[in-house]
């Protein structure tokens, strides 16, 4: 590369010392080369090959660029927040009155050297055929998790506690429904989902077509080895049936077709589990609470940026202006 350049300047320093020698036209037409350009390398030579470097084109000045009150609110916030991520970062400049876009944001940081991780490039899967919301309520994907048992408190730890994190996610607008206990059946599932419908319609009113879940034996007996049992239907399906909400059970080993909720579970583990310690079931009903809510009002980049209740709202109005037309 560097042998590359200094061949071109090395032509370029040939071609105006020919111009002196014999003239600019003449050098025009035995290098084909235009006047005007031979004209411009003479006037920035000056004896050495440095002077024929090609210059910037980059403006030096921008009427969009960052003020010096941004960049220094950018900074002060990112030195209190070392470990803060770009979205959440994002968020608490917007707090603060911070009117630029995230994208705009991550290249301010990546010129002041601050933020250096470079976007993913993960390799595109298929779409999948299940993923289909087109609507909110449409479809509901549910799943299961355990609660870290680093999170729990020592004294829980001793007892043999174990809790688990009941979440349902609309496909369509991200909104999510968080609960948590400390058993994992058919039983607190139908409890799950009941508490979940209600949520849907009194906070978003949104009603609920299709829930689907994995073939988890808290959800369905669908897979079970004992053969009395297949097509007996669990206490969660019947409740299903008493809701007039239809049932869509994944592929056996494909939580990919379940991503909505798998990617939301991983989100739990990087921005709620990572360090929290809960000394009750109550507590972590309580905390999970203000999470939940957290979570529905976060910024997405699939959702453009908006957060899912924004999302829905602006979903809504476009809803409403077509009907008034």
């Amino acid at each position: 590369m560097g042998n590359n350049i200094t061949q071109k300047l090395k032509y370029k320093e040939s071609v105006v010392k020919f111009s002196y020698k014999y003239g600019v036209t003449k050098a025009a037409i035995k290098f084909c080369e235009c006047r005007r350009t031979i004209y411009r390398w003479r006037k920035r030579y000056d004896g050495s090959l440095e002077s024929l470097k090609d210059k910037s084109r980059k403006p030096h000045y921008h009427p969009n660029q960052h003020t010096e009150e941004e960049i220094k609110m950018i900074k002060n916030y990112k030195n209190n927040n070392k470990d803060t991520g770009l979205v959440v970062l994002w968020i608490k400049l917007k707090e603060a009155g911070y009117t630029r876009t995230v994208q705009s944001l991550y290249h301010v940081l990546q010129r002041l050297g601050i933020y250096k991780k470079a976007p993913s490039k993960k390799k595109e899967s298929e779409p999948c055929e299940w993923v289909t919301g087109t609507y909110p309520g449409e479809k509901v994907q549910v799943d299961v998790k355990y609660v870290p048992k680093k999170c729990l408190s020592p004294e829980l730890q001793e007892m043999g506690e174990q809790y688990y994190q009941y979440t349902g996610i609309d496909e369509f607008t991200r909104i999510r429904y968080i609960w948590y206990t400390n058993e994992q059946s058919t039983y607190m599932s139908s409890e799950f989902v009941k508490r979940m419908v209600r949520y849907f319609k009194e906070q978003y009113d949104i009603k609920i077509k299709t829930i689907q879940t994995d073939n988890g034996f808290e959800f369905t007996n669908r897979l079970s080895w004992q053969a009395f049992l297949k097509n007996k239907k669990t206490l969660f399906e019947k409740t299903l049936e008493e809701l007039g909400i239809e049932y869509q059970v994944i592929k056996p080993h494909t939580p990919k077709q379940n991503g909505r909720v798998e990617r939301s579970h991983r989100k739990d583990q990087e921005r709620f589990y990572y360090n929290k310690v809960f000394w009750s079931l109550e507590d972590l009903r309580n905390r999970g609470a203000d999470w939940r809510k957290e979570y529905n009002n976060f910024p997405m980049r699939p959702l453009g940026w908006l957060s899912p209740k924004e999302f829905l709202k602006k979903y809504k109005s476009q809803e409403e202006s077509v009907i008034t037309i």
